[in-house]
């Protein structure tokens, strides 16, 4: 069976998608995967088909139309009989639902978030005709994903439709990679993901004035990087607030497995974000990094049910929570990181993901 996979990206960083891709491979489906050239075309390997349409649009907002009517042309000409396709998240629906409608193919759609309320769109006219795509395209799906459980939840008594399937954004089980007489100092306070808004760094890097030796590391880029770069050289906090910039997966897991604690402190600036599980939580576990993050429903889980870290209601309590944490040092968090690890993996996701598309590929639409 063929699946046409398609994510409005250039591919070089979707974890997510990487590792759909390789399950789906590894389980006896001929992937093609079809990215786009938005944000370059680093040079990549994959086990499997791989292209990105070529962009000729400067600004989202256009490159959005003509990914949708090329990306319509490319999966009507690759798909055919046996063939499912995948959809991931909403900027590539339409002419996924518009070509299995074509052709009866049978369409999984993958909602890595929920993709109107991000706080990119949130309070703006474009979220209306995102919702207004979502609500037309979504109570008609047959097979449907979701990258957390609260947002499971949340489509399935938005739109009355059957609960989809929650296949979490989890990395591979690894044993404890912690050398624990390898102690920091200073020690290392850990963002890893993009420079946006409602990430709270903009709160996150005043904290750092109140903590003590230690250093806040920012792995990651995005259109906030000047402002916050700005931030802390007019705090006076240069010699305290490293921006890492983006860097290689291998590269990122390698800063990752030094830090003392990983952040995840989302703003609540949308239901996206705050029904998410940020795939950096699962790494930050399975690096056996004890963390602190926000008290948002799925973010709290590995607080609440494995005691890995501290929550936060409010960001005044950043440097008590962080200090804390570092306090007590990464040993101290041993075995609940690495309980939470043997649950938040992979291993326990991939099974939902073939369920669903062993279901999708016997349809009979």
């Amino acid at each position: 069976m063929k699946v046409l996979v398609s994510v409005f990206n250039n591919l070089a960083t979707d974890q997510r998608v990487e590792k759909v891709c390789k399950t789906l491979s590894e389980n006896d489906y001929e992937v093609e995967l079809i990215g786009n050239s938005w944000g370059g075309l680093p040079e990549m390997q994959r086990n499997y088909p791989f292209s990105r349409i070529v962009l000729q649009s400067k600004t989202l907002r256009f490159a959005y139309i003509e990914f949708q009517w090329k990306l319509y042309k490319k999966l009507l000409s690759s798909a055919g009989k046996d063939t499912v396709l995948l959809s991931n998240d909403l900027d590539t629906l339409l002419p996924n639902y518009l070509i299995s409608k074509k052709l009866k193919t049978p369409l999984v759609f993958d909602s890595h978030e929920i993709f109107p309320e991000m706080p990119s769109v949130n309070g703006r006219f474009v979220q209306k005709i995102w919702y207004l795509l979502q609500n037309s395209i979504v109570p008609k799906l047959k097979f449907m994903m979701t990258a957390s459980e609260s947002y499971a939840d949340w489509f399935k008594k938005t739109y009355n439709i059957e609960r989809p399937v929650a296949v979490q954004n989890f990395p591979l089980k690894t044993g404890n990679p912690q050398d624990y007489s390898r102690l920091n100092f200073p020690k290392i306070i850990l963002y890893q993901g993009a420079i946006n808004p409602s990430r709270g760094l903009d709160k996150m890097i005043p904290a750092m004035l109140h903590i003590e030796n230690a250093e806040l590391w920012i792995a990651g880029d995005g259109p906030r990087k000047a402002e916050y770069t700005s931030l802390t050289k007019n705090l006076g906090l240069t010699n305290k607030v490293k921006f890492l910039g983006k860097l290689s997966p291998e590269k990122l897991r390698e800063v990752t497995f030094r830090a003392d604690v990983g952040l995840s402190i989302e703003e609540n600036n949308g239901l996206s974000y705050f029904y998410s599980m940020p795939n950096k939580i699962a790494d930050y576990i399975q690096a056996r990094i004890p963390i602190v993050v926000s008290d948002f429903p799925e973010m709290k889980k590995a607080v609440d049910v494995f005691s890995a870290g501290e929550k936060i209601r409010d960001y005044s309590e950043l440097p008590d929570k962080i200090n804390a944490v570092l306090n007590n040092g990464k040993q101290f968090y041993e075995n609940a990181l690495n309980t939470a690890s043997e649950t938040m993996c992979w291993e326990k996701e991939a099974p939902k993901l073939i369920d669903l598309f062993k279901k999708a590929s016997s349809a009979n639409i």
